[in-house]
């Protein structure tokens, strides 16, 4: 759910840029040079750049290949960069699964007989141990989990 919760989040703050951009084509002609400048086009993108399917919903596995969790969201900080990402750990087809966050700069992208896959230096039982995280829907952020009463 918080997968499908987080694509569509994206997926709005994608669309709220439409009606933004449609309010500067409103704009009088004699301020287009203003536009242009305040708005960079890129010509190419960079041939290194890695989109970010190849981080979100994918399986993360620590140095031994072993699938020790997945991406279930990440998180941009106030710049539009890449700070965090969160990872589930345990449980069986998301039920019982910890989220818990990690720096998006802990995970590498290794590649094996032409496939892609996420790296972290670390195990499962570490990530399981760290602070949980749920993620609040009426707010839209993700908040440090409460331990439920025995």
């Amino acid at each position: 759910m918080n997968k499908m919760l987080s694509a569509f989040t994206l997926a709005l703050l994608l669309g709220a840029a439409a009606p933004a951009m449609a309010a500067q084509d409103a704009v009088p002609s004699q301020t287009a040079p203003q536009r242009q400048a305040a708005t960079e086009m890129m010509a190419t993108v960079p041939n290194n750049a890695l989109t970010v399917s190849t981080y979100y919903n994918e399986d993360v596995y620590d140095n031994q290949e072993n699938k020790i969790g997945d991406v279930n969201d990440i998180l941009l900080d106030t710049d539009g960069r890449i700070s965090a990402v969160i990872v589930g750990v345990g449980g069986f087809l998301g039920i019982g699964e910890k989220d818990v966050a990690v720096p998006f700069k802990a995970l590498k992208v290794a590649e094996k007989s032409g496939d892609r896959y996420l790296v972290i230096e670390t195990t499962k039982e570490a990530l399981q141990a760290a602070p949980g995280y749920t993620y609040d829907r009426t707010k839209g952020i993700w908040v440090p989990a409460t331990k439920q009463p025995s």
